[in-house]
């Protein structure tokens, strides 16, 4: 077997936010609409939580040892000892029902962060409201793309080269040349995917440029090569895949998060996954540098 559940008591009615944290030696991840922030302690193994006042997609370090968090209502610097919210900025006071949904630090301190609707019912009738947006480590917001219906999983290649974004509705991922100054170029098709397998989701590059994707709705995560060829994939219990992200001092573990939303009777729906990447190891994340 390639995977294991690592063992705690709840289940994730929507997890999300792979972040490995060298300085704290552990993994954090977030229940959206559980409105929870997870932390995985790899000394200890202990699993814990803080509760947060709004719907909370991930967070990420910043390069003076504290944390920025994306929630519904935009980004917030967070402590958790004692915990505290102090806002930075909200890119959508305009669109009250969207939401942050995914995020990655680039090698410049900056943060892409992709929003989304809160909407029920099936994806592809949402509307596309969701957008993609960069904030520097001044705190200033800049919007790189829209259009978009479910903005997720940002990944960076090693080099920084390419930023990969997916509109999980649409069931594409994109890629973009990122230029010496920090800005995109244009939006290119990268990959796209049928109903039968999935809607890519989270996503993380691996230090041989490989683009991991999990896969909603199809119990998986994937591995593809910049030209797009598949080599690998690891098969998993729930179909409702949302994240994969690589954590451990050597990097060389792999984890992905799954939702067990209107799955009561999966006992795999919700549960934080370790899997064997196969001697694969990922990339140190990037810090905000504000």
């Amino acid at each position: 077997m390639s995977w294991h559940v690592v063992p705690r008591p709840e289940r994730d009615i929507l997890g999300e936010g792979l972040f490995w944290s060298a300085r704290q030696d552990a993994l954090f991840w977030t229940d959206i609409i559980g409105r929870k922030l997870w932390r995985l302690a790899f000394a200890t193994g202990e699993v814990r939580h803080w509760d947060m006042p709004a719907m909370i997609g991930w967070v990420i370090e910043t390069a003076d040892g504290g944390l920025v968090a994306g929630l519904q209502t935009g980004f917030h610097r967070l402590t958790l000892d004692p915990f505290g919210l102090v806002p930075i900025a909200d890119p959508e006071p305009h669109l009250p029902h969207n939401r942050l949904n995914d995020a990655k630090a680039d090698a410049r301190g900056a943060i892409w962060a992709g929003t989304m609707p809160v909407h029920d019912g099936p994806a592809q009738s949402w509307p596309a409201t969701g957008s993609l947006y960069r904030l520097d480590p001044d705190g200033a917001i800049s919007r790189h793309d829209t259009g978009i219906v479910i903005a997720n999983g940002p990944a960076l290649s090693p080099d920084g080269g390419t930023l990969y974004h997916t509109d999980s509705a649409r069931r594409v991922v994109y890629r973009f040349a990122v230029n010496d100054d920090g800005s995109l170029g244009p939006r290119q098709q990268h990959l796209k995917f049928d109903g039968s397998s999935g809607a890519p989701d989270g996503m993380t590059c691996d230090a041989e440029g490989g683009l991991w994707i999990a896969f909603y709705g199809g119990s998986r995560v994937e591995r593809f090569f910049p030209d797009g060829a598949s080599d690998r994939a690891i098969a998993l219990p729930t179909p409702q895949i949302t994240n994969v992200g690589f954590a451990g001092a050597r990097l060389d573990m792999m984890f992905a998060t799954s939702a067990g939303d209107g799955r009561p009777d999966d006992h795999y729906a919700g549960a934080l996954f370790e899997l064997d990447p196969g001697g694969v190891i990922g990339v140190p994340p990037h810090l905000y540098g504000g």
